[in-house]
């Protein structure tokens, strides 16, 4: 009614009112213009933080874990709010060169770091990262390992059965230092000025653990107590919570936790098959709370290896978002095995997270191998020859039986339980 009457006012008024209408016409496909202006500056000050990306599948932000191979298998990088759990391996030599490449991608990229370990000082940690390859120094490095494994490559080419010519290509080499994700030398150490200029927290447990604290009994051990304590008030002192609207700059924590879970910590898992499982399970649940309410991304070590009751580390893998296991060579019979000459080991992608749902999603990648070069760490597919020589063994054949099992559909699958490899 109240339409009709104004539309009888005249036809000045009614010119007046149809221009109007068609200057503040709104659709469904067009926000309000203060909704809009706060959802866009809200999303901007998150992308303007250096050394993040929002995810393209769901928009959550992301931050490399310093090695841009681990990144594409992780669906772009480590989501802002999770944690990655790294099964280390045997021998823990590259499980503690990843959890070096992850501090060292936030000191490149001016993150504040927070180093938990109860066997090394972080302050020795951080002398031990490796150094950034950045613009023409990682260009030339590369072309020489490139060129080192042309011969190699060139002479195998033949070789390799045809399905994997249709797999994608891993990102094995460097491109830009300004792009999402960093390359580092292996061989070289950080220089002290980068170090020296970044911001960063130590808590090494042995100190920590000589202070008195008065507590009520509960689940968690001493050194969970203690460790959950100092990221809560990192956190919030800091405002990496978002508590704190003075701070114009915003910044990513990333938190790293070395040998979780050991008897280094104070727990008994490792220890006992039936070992009490409540105090681990119950710092990883109140840890991903205090996650999942702040910029802050985390990355744990943890010598599953050692761990003899499964049942403890299917509920670990369950508190955790994203979980991949390392599985070294040495010392093993693939050591010397001709077939797995050209890596140092096996990387399994155990879990990705599915944010913002109830289920965990699989990465469909599962035969990966990584080895240790002169200088990089690379992620490779693991492409097995189609037919094995006279110079391997019997032994090695049906030594290969067994683990081919386990690396999935993607280099030769079991044909009615018969212990060769079928291509």
């Amino acid at each position: 009614m109240a339409a009709v009457a104004t539309c009888g006012t005249g036809a000045g008024s009614t010119g007046s009112v149809v221009a109007a209408g068609s200057k503040n016409h709104v659709t469904s496909f067009q926000r309000r213009g203060p909704r809009a202006s706060g959802s866009d500056s809200s999303y901007s000050r998150l992308v303007s933080i250096a050394g993040t990306r929002p995810s393209v599948r769901n928009g959550q932000l992301l931050v490399s874990t310093g090695l841009p191979a681990l990144d594409q298998l992780l669906g772009g990088g480590l989501a802002v709010g999770t944690v990655l759990l790294i099964e280390e391996d045997k021998y823990n030599i590259y499980s503690s060169l990843l959890f070096k490449y992850f501090l060292a991608e936030g000191i490149i990229n001016g993150h504040t770091l927070l180093v938990a370990s109860a066997k090394e000082d972080p302050a020795d940690i951080l002398q031990e990262l490796p150094a950034p390859l950045l613009d023409d120094n990682f260009k030339k490095d590369f072309d020489e390992e490139a060129c080192n494994h042309k011969t190699a490559e060139s002479n195998i080419k033949m070789k390799i059965a045809w399905r994997y010519q249709l797999l994608p290509k891993m990102e094995a080499g460097p491109v830009s230092s300004s792009r999402f994700g960093h390359y580092y030398d292996a061989s070289k150490k950080m220089p002290q000025e980068l170090i020296e200029a970044s911001k960063w927290h130590g808590f090494f447990f042995p100190e920590k653990s000589s202070s008195t604290l008065n507590i009520e009994p509960c689940s968690l051990t001493h050194g969970y107590i203690k460790l959950l304590q100092f990221i809560q008030n990192i956190i919030y002192e800091e405002g990496f919570d978002g508590s704190n609207p003075q701070k114009k700059q915003k910044n990513i924590l990333r938190i790293g936790i070395q040998n979780l879970g050991s008897p280094l910590w104070g727990d008994d898992i490792c220890c006992t098959e039936n070992g009490n499982s409540h105090s681990l399970t119950k710092f990883l649940y109140v840890l991903r709370g205090l996650l999942r309410t702040s910029l802050s991304a985390c990355m744990i070590t943890m010598p599953t290896h050692l761990i003899q009751n499964k049942a403890i580390i299917s509920r670990v893998t369950n508190l955790s978002d994203t979980v991949v296991g390392l599985e070294s060579f040495i010392g093993s019979e693939r050591e010397t095995n001709p077939l797995y000459k050209d890596y140092h080991g096996l990387i399994h992608i155990r879990q990705i997270p599915r944010l913002n749902n109830l289920i965990y999603d699989v990465s469909d990648v599962k035969d990966l191998a990584f080895k240790l070069k002169r200088k990089l760490f690379t992620i490779e597919r693991l492409h097995l020859p189609p037919d094995l020589s006279d110079t391997v063994s019997r032994s090695s054949k049906q030594d290969l039986a067994e683990p081919s099992k386990l690396l999935g559909p993607g280099c030769g699958v079991m044909a009615g339980g018969k212990k060769h490899l079928d291509f």
